[in-house]
Formats: structure tokens, C-alpha cells, sequence
């Protein structure tokens, strides 16, 4: 399934070349991309105990997140090839349009399922508009410039994080929940109509590449095993039965098949020249543990309010705004200090402590705590894990040269995906196994279904999540930022 595609263009427009002005008209139109992406990833979840209680099925609520987070997994690695053969204007406009086809599918759901393959079919498309944004930034700015751009970013996130939640409940509560996947269309249009003149300025990189089907299906099969293990376990069945002990089994089999592929492929998804740097490394896979956190929360966090503190869903989206606000205020301080520090890890190390801190809070308080409590302590959480994201983004970055800029960034978000989508399947299998409630109209509902476990469970698993992230990150080398004379620098060995 290695098929070689490609062939020699016109070599990309050297980012020296453009104007400030040609510069921030690109960054701007494919960070309206990547808000299509955010803002789905925002309004979904006011809206989930909703959906569940609309279409049944209410066990299978992650997969409503996970599938989406698992192709988006899958196919990011891909779309950084893609764009260097066939451009960075005609694949962000491929990803729109299939991130707007499994929109429509998701609007017209009958039943759970088809909303799940819905929300993958959206994957393909979210994937690419996430890993793109970013290559095409890396493209126009040098590391030690890149981390004001970081504001940028965290103002895209901070329109999704007011939008999203606000639509998404308001949607569920007084419209239909379909909404919340329809309002795609015109977004989507929008954002091809504003990038379409200036990604023009982006030449194709004009060089040939092989695309690694076996991979990328080894990859899929992996992790969709992987998921279902851990949605299942202590839930349908007892982690002990045969059919867990078997999807673990056939992952872990298929997870050392897709480490061969990696050393006999041509040009395997994952670089392993990459993925050898200990920057790369450390980096990418504290953001897989902390994004696991992150996104699990986010998912959970409105099941807690409306189910414990009998919020509706409306409602819920306005007090969600603590920890998503948190999270772009804390991105975008955490940008600016960057290149002003020389120990900028530093500040990764402050925030995620202070998060971690706060949801020891939160799991002490969660069976008495009023809505004022739950605000101040997810906002701290929220800017404390912001402070990660600019940091790491730009560490990995640095530590490669031009050439593979388009590798690690496509591989950063691989694993922040791949994390988000263990985290969201992990804390799922909490709550169903400690009898949590995933659906109903708030504490009514949950007061008529009976004795419930405690939400504190889920705030403790996330904090531990955090904590290991946190370990893992605090081993990644800090190199000091290049600017535009180092920007061909070699890969450096670790």
C-alpha cells in the first residue's frame, strides 16, 4: 500500500520573502480553518447529555468524541505529505470540505451510531485543519518569533470557547441539538471563500513522497482495538473477560506490527529520525498524557454540572467558559513569556502544577460544591494547562530543521490526539464502572435513577493524568530558540 505520488514543482516561498502584512493575511485565513475545527470540538459538549437522551444508547457517549479524535489520530501524520506534493491552499480545502461532509451526516443522524460514524467521517477532515495550521506558521515564522503568534491561536480557541459552548447549549436547550453540526456549513464556506487568495502565496515543496496505507491501517486498527478495550472494560464486561483480555492482546499485536512497518517502510508514517530526538519525544508524549486530561475533562465537565449541580444544558455552556477561557488565558501568557525567559519550561512547570492542585480541590469538594467553587477551580485548571500547549509546541518545533518541520508538527498532533481520545475513552469507563449518570435533564434525572457514585473520582483520575504528563515533560531537553540564521540548523542528536 506504499504508493509513490508527487512530483517536482516550484519550492516553497521562503518566508523572508513576504511582507508582515502577506504574513498575518495567511496566518489569519488558515487560523479561520482551524476555528471550523475548534469550535466543533467546543459546542458538542453542553450537548451531550442531550444527545444521549434524545437518541439512547447513553454507554456509547464518548464515542461521540472518541471517534472523531480517532481519525483525526489517524490521518494527521498524512496530511503534512499531502501538503508538501500538492500544496497547503488545495489539502486545508480537501479537509474543510470532508470535515463539512460528515457534518451533514451528524445533522441527519437518526439513531447514535450514524451520529458516531458522522463525527469520524468529521476526523478526516478536523485532523487536517489542526496539523496544517500549525505547518503553515511554522512555514512563515522562525521558533524564537513564533511564540507571539501563540496569541493568535489562543484568540481563535478564545472565539471557539465562548461560541461553542454558548451554541451548543443554547442549541440543546431551546432548538434541536442538530444545530450544533448544521452551523458547520456556512463556517465552512466562509473559510474556503477567506483563504482561498492567500494560501496562493504558498508554493507547492515539490518533492516526492510515498504515502504508508499500511501505517496509517495498522494505526486505525491499533487504536480503534485499544478504545474499545477501554471503553468496555469494567463497564460491559469485567476487565478479566476474554473479550477485553482479547482486544488488548490483538492491540498490543497490532501495535508492535505497526513498529515494524515503521522501520521497513520507505517513508514510514511516524519518522523515526524524528521521533529519535529526545525533544521530540518528551515533548509529544507529555502532550499525549496531558491532552488525555484535558479533553476528558472538557467532555465530563458538563455531565458533572447538569447531572450534581441540576445546571441545564444552557446554562452549562455559560459556566463551561471558566476552564475554556482559562485555557486560552493561559496559552497566550504562557506565548508571551516564552521568548522572554530562558528557562521557558518553566512556566509549563508553574501552570500544570497549579492545575493539578486545583482538581485535588475540586475531587475533595465535587458532592457539596456550589457553582462559584466550581468556576474558580476549573479557570485555574483551565490557565494551567494553557500554559503548555505554546511551550511545547514551539520546543518540538525547534528542535528540527525545515525539512522536518512538517513531520514533528504532524506528529505533535498525532499524539495530542491520539491522547485526547484515550483520555475521553479512559474517564468514560470511570464513570459508567462507578455508576456515574451520562444522560437526563440534571439532578431530577439522577435523583430518579437512584444512588449515584461520585464525580470526584473523575477530577482524581485527571489530576493523575496531569501528574504523569507533568514527569514526562519535565526530561525534555530546552534548547535555546533559534531565529531566521539558525532556521536550517540540523537536526541536533540527543
Amino acid at each position: 500500500m506504499d504508493q509513490p505520488i508527487g512530483g517536482q514543482t516550484k519550492g516553497a516561498v521562503p518566508s523572508f520573502s513576504l511582507s508582515e502584512r502577506e504574513k498575518n493575511v495567511i496566518i489569519a485565513g488558515v487560523l479561520l480553518s482551524m476555528l471550523l475545527a475548534a469550535l466543533d470540538q467546543t459546542i458538542v459538549a453542553p450537548a451531550l447529555p442531550t444527545i444521549a437522551a434524545s437518541l439512547g444508547h447513553a454507554e456509547y457517549l464518548s464515542w461521540i468524541v472518541t471517534a472523531y479524535l480517532l481519525t483525526a489520530t489517524a490521518v494527521a501524520p498524512l496530511y503534512g505529505k499531502l501538503s508538501d506534493i500538492y500544496g497547503r491552499r488545495s489539502v486545508i480545502f480537501a479537509a474543510i470540505l470532508i470535515f463539512l461532509a460528515g457534518s451533514v451526516i451528524c445533522g441527519l443522524a437518526p439513531n447514535m451510531f450514524v451520529l458516531i460514524a458522522g463525527r469520524a467521517v468529521q476526523g478526516l477532515g478536523g485532523g487536517g485543519l489542526f496539523a496544517l495550521t500549525q505547518t503553515v506558521i511554522g512555514d512563515l515564522v522562525p521558533p524564537l518569533e513564533r511564540a507571539r503568534y501563540a496569541a493568535w491561536i489562543s484568540g481563535t480557541w478564545a472565539v471557539a470557547s465562548i461560541a461553542g459552548p454558548l451554541l451548543g447549549g443554547g442549541f440543546a436547550e431551546h432548538l434541536h441539538w442538530s444545530l450544533i453540526f448544521w452551523i458547520n456549513l456556512p463556517l465552512g464556506i466562509l473559510a474556503i471563500a477567506v483563504t482561498s487568495k492567500p494560501l496562493k502565496k504558498l508554493a507547492i515543496a515539490g518533492t516526492t513522497h510515498s504515502i504508508d496505507g499500511w501505517g496509517a491501517l495498522l494505526l486505525i486498527i491499533a487504536t480503534s482495538l485499544l478504545l474499545l478495550a477501554v471503553n468496555w472494560g469494567g463497564n460491559r464486561y469485567a476487565w478479566s473477560d476474554p473479550q477485553i483480555i482479547g482486544l488488548l492482546a490483538g492491540s498490543a499485536g497490532i501495535w508492535f506490527l505497526f513498529g515494524l512497518r515503521l522501520r521497513m517502510a520507505n517513508e514510514p508514517l511516524v519518522s523515526l529520525a524524528v521521533l529519535g530526538n529526545r525533544v521530540v519525544l518528551t515533548g509529544t508524549f507529555s502532550m499525549f498524557l496531558l491532552q488525555a486530561g484535558s479533553i476528558g475533562l472538557a467532555v465530563y465537565l458538563p455531565v458533572y454540572m447538569q447531572a450534581t449541580l441540576g445546571m441545564s444544558p444552557g446554562d452549562t455552556g455559560l459556566a463551561m467558559l471558566g476552564l475554556l477561557l482559562g485555557t486560552v488565558v493561559g496559552a497566550g501568557m504562557s506565548g508571551r513569556l516564552v521568548p522572554r525567559l530562558v528557562n521557558y519550561k518553566r512556566i509549563a512547570h508553574i501552570g500544570i502544577a497549579c492545575a493539578i492542585l486545583s482538581l485535588g480541590i475540586l475531587a475533595y469538594l465535587a458532592d457539596h460544591a456550589g457553582l462559584l467553587e466550581v468556576e474558580i477551580a476549573t479557570a485555574i485548571v483551565g490557565a494551567g494547562i494553557g500554559t503548555i500547549f505554546p511551550v511545547s509546541t514551539i520546543a518540538v518545533q525547534n528542535a528540527v530543521d525545515r525539512q522536518h518541520l512538517g513531520v514533528a508538527t504532524g506528529l505533535l498532533t498525532f499524539l495530542r490526539s491520539l491522547g485526547g481520545a484515550i483520555g475521553v475513552a479512559a474517564l468514560g469507563a470511570i464513570a459508567l464502572g462507578n455508576d456515574l449518570p451520562l444522560a437526563g435533564e440534571g439532578a431530577m434525572a439522577a435523583e430518579l435513577a437512584g444512588p449515584r457514585g461520585s464525580f470526584s473520582v473523575i477530577f482524581l483520575a485527571t489530576a493523575a493524568m496531569l501528574a504523569a504528563g507533568l514527569l514526562v515533560f519535565a526530561f525534555m531537553p530546552q534548547k535555546p530558540l533559534r531565529g531566521y540564521d539558525a532556521s536550517q540548523a540540523p537536526i541536533m542528536p540527543e
